[in-house]
């Protein structure tokens, strides 16, 4: 890591703080926090006990040109996660230098990074998923019908609509295109809430550890890989159609890929593939029983369902951060940055720059345009956008003609992470037609 030489972009310490602890994400201290860089510290310099030196990126358009610029801002050079600097230390020591313990795509540079994305690309392409669109319908209706049968003698239903639907009906779509038993989802389920949530006192697999060492537990890891080696051994010997026997029979370079490659393809398919279209589902329900005239709207005109899709990406924006790296002396936006320099793209901040979105605080199903960032940009642009939208819109299309009313009934709540996060808990009082 560089030396820092932009002292007098220095963000102010309580501020500083916020951006790596895990609560501010949960309480909303991160979007005020968010909103005075914006204005006042668009691209500082935070210094933090404990972990490297690294520049804040809050704005969108400054998000948007990093995440152009692949050759000058790295994925690879050092973790693209915000990590501390004992949790880094570890790493290396376990990987032999290295500063990666997966090595997925968000960990890949060019020309790696095109070559991996290549084996599953054709997958998550909309012509491929259109053969999709029944199956998936299927498991919409099916936790549409969960939820009516929640529904009392009264005609009042109640759930956690995170743990009824949100977290389930994208598991099952994406472990069957995986190719993974429906027996085993529970387990894929507890394993990605372990990892995003590590840092989650409610979420985490050792709640007694200090907060300061929960950024990620290494044992989640072992047990995602010790899965997926035999699934993978399973698919080598009997292929079927399916993602993964896809992945544990590619090649590159007309070489087997290795098994630290293949274990962090599944593992980054079989966490991000569900686990962040389930924030934006409980997302955007939550926002619906919080605004009725926007629910309203979208149910008074189905046609705006794509639009709620977008809304609530941007509103939650599941991936918080990514971290990149600066490959030689530049000046970018003004600031003096060298080789080595750490930057936090802020993917939550840029979703409500005022520059760009009207209004951004609100939540409004017929926003046009929306110019979100929640998918990334650039090389690195999410595999699994369509696959998401797509999800949720075929949900949303069988649930909102049947959900005739809606209101909170208690608490939401959000884990607390600095990288991956959404609700945990939304309870919601619901009617059915």
């Amino acid at each position: 890591m560089s030396v820092m030489t932009e002292a007098g972009h220095r963000i102010p310490q309580a501020l500083a703080q916020e951006l790596v602890e895990p609560a501010a994400y949960a309480d909303g201290r991160i979007q005020k926090a968010y909103a005075w860089l914006r204005q006042n510290e668009p691209l500082g310099v935070a210094e933090i006990e404990g972990v490297d030196p690294f520049w804040v990126v809050t704005r969108h358009e400054d998000i948007l040109e990093i995440s152009r610029q692949n050759d000058l801002f790295h994925n690879g050079d050092r973790s693209p996660t915000l990590v501390g600097q004992a949790a880094d230390r570890k790493v290396r020591e376990m990987m032999g230098g290295s500063p990666h313990l997966l090595r997925t795509l968000i960990h890949m540079d060019a020309p790696d990074h095109l070559k991996y994305r290549l084996l599953t690309q054709a997958w998550f392409m909309p012509q491929n998923l259109k053969r999709l669109e029944d199956q998936i319908r299927v498991l919409a209706k099916a936790a549409v019908a969960k939820m009516a049968g929640m529904v009392g003698p009264d005609g009042v239903g109640r759930c956690d609509f995170v743990q009824a639907v949100a977290l389930h009906y994208p598991l099952r779509v994406i472990m069957s295109i995986m190719g993974v038993p429906q027996d085993d989802e529970p387990r894929m389920l507890k394993l990605t809430q372990e990892l995003f949530g590590a840092s989650d006192p409610e979420l985490a697999r050792d709640a007694g550890t200090p907060p300061a060492e929960r950024e990620f537990d290494f044992s989640v890891i072992i047990d995602f890989s010790n899965y997926f080696r035999a699934l993978s051994e399973t698919k080598r010997a009997k292929p079927t159609e399916d993602l993964a026997s896809l992945i544990a029979n590619s090649q590159v370079d007309g070489q087997p890929i290795s098994d630290l490659e293949a274990m962090s393809y599944y593992i980054i398919v079989a966490t991000a593939g569900h686990d962040t279209t389930s924030s934006s589902t409980a997302g955007a329900m939550w926002a619906l029983a919080e605004n009725p005239a926007e629910l309203a709207k979208v149910k008074a005109d189905p046609l705006l369902i794509p639009s709620l899709v977008d809304e609530s990406i941007r509103w939650t924006t599941p991936v918080k951060t990514f971290m990149r790296t600066v490959t030689t002396d530049t000046e970018f936006a003004g600031r003096q940055m060298k080789q080595g320099d750490w930057l936090m793209l802020c993917y939550a901040s840029g979703n409500r720059d005022e520059a760009v979105f009207e209004d951004p605080q609100a939540f409004r199903v017929d926003r046009k345009p929306n110019r979100h960032l929640a998918f990334g940009y650039g090389a690195h642009l999410c595999l699994g956008q369509h696959l998401a939208k797509m999800e949720m819109r075929i949900l949303w299309e069988e649930l909102l003609p049947r959900l005739s009313e809606l209101a909170l009934d208690g608490d939401p709540a959000m884990s607390e992470s600095a990288f991956v996060n959404g609700p945990k808990r939304l309870p919601i009082r619901f009617m059915m037609a």
